[in-house]
């Protein structure tokens, strides 16, 4: 059968063999792999079987109908950091050749990319007749401000004629975020591309991890109030705002305790070097890179969520699983936000320390209106962010894909 209907009565696509093409280290969790996780793990479940084409870096994960396939490790690269930098154009020309290997020993309905990944992916697409998906994670242009990575306006507009290219010759587009959805259309306004946010989260659960049992761990009292940052230490997270508000919380609530899960070991280092400069080196506690499955335990340990995070316009994934914890969320007053979070489901303030800090307070004094800003938070999620949603957007991203697909077939055949 190559249409079939699905559990919830949809009518699926047919099914496909997709060549994807994800230039990140799969699996670390951190953002993009966490997207390209459950990308896969949706088309699988739709029926597709997906062959990854990644770096050399990474858990391998196993589920079927996926076979990864990693390119060569350069000599000397150990490994390779979020955003834009020399490794990973390095790395990208390994991964260009594992395609083109992959393209030439197996037969493919589709090319599926990622990020960069399209520079590859849409010329590979053209060369074997099939259409090509571009799965946007970002603009690439506005990378290299938010990672600090280049100011040469050569190189941005390079980035900006990439991403044109690559929206232009993709048959299907994916957006994580209503920003790049306008961002898409500003590109190519006859474009319609499919927003699916980044809302399933981090998979698997560990049931034995608790928010009482990791307080207990890391000797936090359980009726100490607790503040908790989860995700990447990059600087557009906004953590200098982060410490700088925990300064003028502390001056009023001595008692309250900040956690932060994240950062790789040198960025830990960094910030705890800034948090003994500011005289807070005993409220801070900082528990590194955590595996995925003990998110929601920092989640659920936590009295107040926070995002300070002071540039970019993507959502971050962060925010989909502080909405599902329940827990009242604290979060700078900017777009990549407000494109998911309103006043009705979370405590929005100005990027100062003195506003973030009185967000945070606000949150810690009002009990009772925090609890009703986390129990609208959990709606919110359940009704627009829940998997379901996320597998309707994907199966209606394959169907446009499919009938490209069929639309080369017949063309081919005329």
């Amino acid at each position: 059968m190559w249409a079939r209907f699905g559990a919830s009565g949809d009518f699926d696509p047919p099914r496909m063999r997709i060549l994807m093409i994800a230039p990140e280290p799969f699996f670390e969790p951190r953002g993009t792999p966490f997207s390209e996780y459950h990308r896969i793990r949706a088309l699988l479940e739709l029926g597709h079987t997906v062959d990854l084409v990644t770096y050399p870096f990474g858990e391998d994960v196993q589920m079927p109908g996926l076979r990864i396939f990693r390119c060569s490790r350069p000599p000397l690269l150990r490994g390779v950091r979020v955003g834009p930098s020399a490794a990973k154009l390095v790395l990208d020309i390994a991964l260009t050749v594992t395609a083109l290997r992959r393209a030439l020993a197996d037969t493919y309905d589709a090319v599926h990319s990622h990020e960069e990944g399209a520079a590859i992916g849409v010329l590979l697409a053209g060369a074997l007749g099939v259409p090509h998906l571009y799965d946007m994670h970002s603009s690439l242009p506005q990378q290299l401000g938010n990672f600090g990575f280049s100011r040469s306006r050569t190189l941005r507009w390079l980035f900006e004629r990439f991403e044109r290219i690559a929206v232009r010759r993709s048959r299907v587009v994916i957006v994580i975020c209503p920003e790049l959805r306008d961002r898409v259309k500003a590109v190519d306004p006859d474009a319609d591309p499919v927003v699916i946010e980044n809302a399933p989260g981090a998979g698997d659960v560990d049931g034995h991890l608790t928010g009482p049992v990791l307080r207990d761990r890391l000797g936090i009292q359980l009726d100490a109030p607790l503040v908790v940052y989860t995700g990447t230490f990059e600087a557009y997270q906004g953590l200098d705002l982060l410490f700088d508000a925990a300064a003028v919380v502390l001056r009023t609530r001595p008692e309250v305790r900040f956690l932060l899960a994240g950062g790789r070991p040198d960025q830990v280092e960094e910030a705890r070097q800034a948090v003994q400069q500011r005289g807070m080196a005993d409220a801070v506690l900082f528990a590194g890179e955590r595996p995925a499955a003990e998110v929601p335990a920092f989640l659920a340990a936590a009295d107040v969520l926070v995002s300070p995070r002071s540039r970019g316009t993507n959502t971050p994934l962060k925010i989909y699983q502080y909405l599902r914890s329940a827990r009242p969320i604290v979060a700078t007053d900017l777009r990549t936000h407000t494109q998911v979070l309103t006043g009705d489901v979370a405590i929005l303030t100005g990027a100062t320390p003195e506003a973030f800090a009185g967000g945070i307070l606000q949150a810690l004094s009002d009990r009772a209106g925090a609890a009703a800003l986390g129990a609208r938070a959990a709606q919110l999620a359940a009704s627009k962010y829940s998997y379901e949603a996320y597998l309707a957007r994907t199966r209606e991203a394959m169907a446009r894909l499919s009938a490209a697909r069929a639309a080369e077939v017949a063309g081919g055949v005329a």
